[in-house]
């Protein structure tokens, strides 16, 4: 299933809607009000065209998601990957960690997902 696209200020709303799923949509409206600073008419837009496009689902007032969090980042970095580094991961964890201080226990934390995936990909 390809994941829609998801802009930064959706993403922001997505990041309520996950928190407080399934939500009815007045008070979805009300919390972005608090934390965005967003008028009714904004959330109720944002509310269709998500719905449009297939990330949510409005029915009787009540606001679900049809993807997840996890699924939108992993498409959003795949999208960078494969636009920024010509799809080459190596080369996007050289740049990264070029300009980034990693812990040890990132480094333990990332080997071990390493790990993980090779004894998931051997069997």
């Amino acid at each position: 299933m390809d994941i829609p696209k998801i802009f930064e200020s959706e993403y922001r709303f997505c990041l309520i809607l996950w928190e407080h799923e399934p939500v009815k949509s007045r008070e979805l409206v009300e919390l972005c009000k608090e934390q965005l600073g967003w008028k009714p008419t904004t959330t109720y837009t944002v509310i269709k065209r998500l719905s449009e496009r297939g990330v949510l689902k409005n029915e009787n007032t009540v606001v679900t998601s049809l993807v997840s969090k996890e699924q939108v980042q992993a498409a959003e970095l795949n999208e960078v990957v494969e636009k920024t580094f010509e799809g080459s991961l190596p080369a996007f964890i050289a740049a990264f960690t070029k300009h980034q201080k990693i812990s040890e226990e990132e480094i333990d934390e990332v080997q071990k997902m390493i790990d993980r995936y090779r004894e998931g990909a051997s069997k």
